[in-house]
């Protein structure tokens, strides 16, 4: 059955950026809010819901058709957003969560959980997430990772050996035919991170330190890892 409902738990700035993205994908997206949660700038165009964490979901039963929903749940306090998941894992077995993480240590625990996937703040963080959905070929992939339709992931790798890149910038390099991967942004020297064809990245060359968050399959991204020298998994 065709997965036509998104359900977004969670009423923060994350929220508008993935609704942006998602809303050509379904027919109907309901977003609910955490009753301790402030409001952010944007209302956007919905109906806000209310919810907590007690929840035994039987009004959610009631008013959606489960089997053709998918659930993001995108609390930005990570034990509040642990523990959503795991109430909508136990209430909901087959249902598909994407959950929002800030760490490799909420990503074990939201995995365990029963989270079906995971979106990193590395990749959902608004000024990039901007720049991204201008990009035809990044809404693609991230549309690939957030609906299974690939084994794509996104990993941060520390440059390691720069003299590898002798010299280049990274908007200057032809990410997806050298390496079969696709670079999002670079974090710097102070964790600074900014979108490869900001006008920042534009003038910055690639040097030992940084950091890029890289979108690929499991063997670009080793093979890759082994050329600029940096650590394989």
């Amino acid at each position: 059955m065709p997965q036509n409902t998104a359900l977004i738990f969670g009423y923060n700035d994350y929220t508008f950026e993935i609704e942006k993205n998602i809303k050509s994908h379904y027919e109907f997206i309901h977003i609910f809010q955490l009753d301790a949660e402030k409001e952010p700038k944007d209302r956007g165009e919905y109906k806000i819901y209310s919810f907590d964490l007690s929840e035994n979901w039987d009004d959610l039963s009631a008013s959606v058709n489960i089997d053709t929903c998918v659930a993001f749940c995108l609390l930005e306090d990570m034990a509040e957003n642990i523990f959503l998941t795991i109430s909508l894992r136990e209430t909901f077995k087959m249902l598909t969560i994407v959950a929002l993480s800030k760490d490799k240590e909420s990503t074990d625990k939201l995995m365990l959980a029963g989270a079906t996937r995971i979106l990193p703040t590395t990749q959902t963080t608004a000024n990039i997430i901007v720049d991204m959905l201008e990009k035809p070929i990044i809404t693609e992939v991230l549309h690939g990772i957030l609906y299974e339709k690939s084994d794509l992931k996104i990993v941060q790798i520390k440059i390691d050996n720069d003299e590898f890149f002798n010299g280049k910038y990274p908007a200057d390099i032809d990410w997806s035919r050298a390496h079969g991967i696709i670079v999002l942004s670079v974090f710097n020297d102070d964790m600074s991170s900014e979108f490869i064809y900001s006008s920042k990245e534009k003038h910055h060359i690639i040097k030992s330190g940084d950091v890029f968050v890289v979108v690929g399959y499991d063997e670009d991204i080793k093979n890759f890892k082994k050329m600029i020298g940096s650590k394989v998994d």
